[in-house]
């Protein structure tokens, strides 16, 4: 499976750090966060990765060079001007191949998820896309069937709701995670250009097609993008490591 990493974000939420320095770059346990997530992928057996960049971009690619990009095979998909989740995919869409489905994940999240059971769910439902969620307190939620079948999109700030199946019953709220397993026939759906996000791509598919929820522990899970998150974030690199 090939894989993409969403690098490209300013990382407001990691400043002052950020002000000198990209957030992929950002150190974790005294590891840039880029690094963790290039070598989990590798040690998951993932070795064909495209990353997006933009902000300090150059540190990024001068970063890899001199690491010899982990031993990995790593493409660049330089973004001039931010095109958000859903137009930096759109961007690497050349990247993947036709019929095999890959892996999209957040340079600043980590966890133990099983990426080979995510991948065996996907292939067997036949969903156009498999996004990793898990029931934590957010304020923007998915909203799933008792199938896991994506439904509708909620922001408990702001009260708004977007509900792409009427019919459905018994709703359940779950946070995104960050990772996602599409389905290359996705790109066909996709009518925008420039910058979008993803998230809306989703639920617009999700009215006449299949996107799944993968559940998974949350308590292995952290957005190293939250500086108070980075203690959490410390704890599970370790327990990767000793894997």
């Amino acid at each position: 499976m090939k894989a993409m990493i969403f690098a490209a974000g300013l990382g407001s939420r990691l400043k002052p750090f950020t002000e000198t320095m990209p957030k992929a770059l950002v150190p974790v346990a005294g590891i840039p966060m880029l690094e963790i997530l290039v070598k989990h992928l590798q040690c998951n057996g993932i070795n064909d990765i495209i990353i997006n960049v933009h902000h300090f971009a150059s540190q990024v690619i001068d970063f890899l060079k001199v690491n010899n990009n982990f031993g990995v095979n790593i493409t660049i998909s330089h973004e001039e001007v931010l095109l958000d989740t859903g137009g930096g995919l759109k961007k690497a869409a050349w990247f993947f191949d036709d019929n095999k489905p890959f892996l999209v994940q957040n340079v600043d999240v980590i966890s133990d998820l099983n990426y080979t059971d995510m991948l065996q769910i996907h292939n067997k439902t036949g969903a156009i896309a498999s996004l990793a969620v898990s029931s934590r307190n957010t304020s923007r939620y998915f909203l799933f069937d008792d199938s896991m079948q994506l439904c509708g999109w909620e922001n408990t700030k702001t009260g708004e709701l977007k509900i792409v199946r009427p019919e459905a019953q018994n709703l359940k709220r779950f946070a995104f995670s960050g990772i996602h397993i599409i389905d290359p026939s996705i790109f066909s759906f996709i009518n925008q250009d420039g910058k979008f996000s993803i998230i809306d791509t989703y639920l617009e598919v999700a009215a006449n097609h299949k996107i799944i929820g993968f559940e998974h522990d949350p308590e292995n899970w952290v957005d190293m993008g939250k500086p108070e998150e980075l203690p959490k974030a410390e704890i599970i690199i370790k327990k990767l490591k000793s894997k």
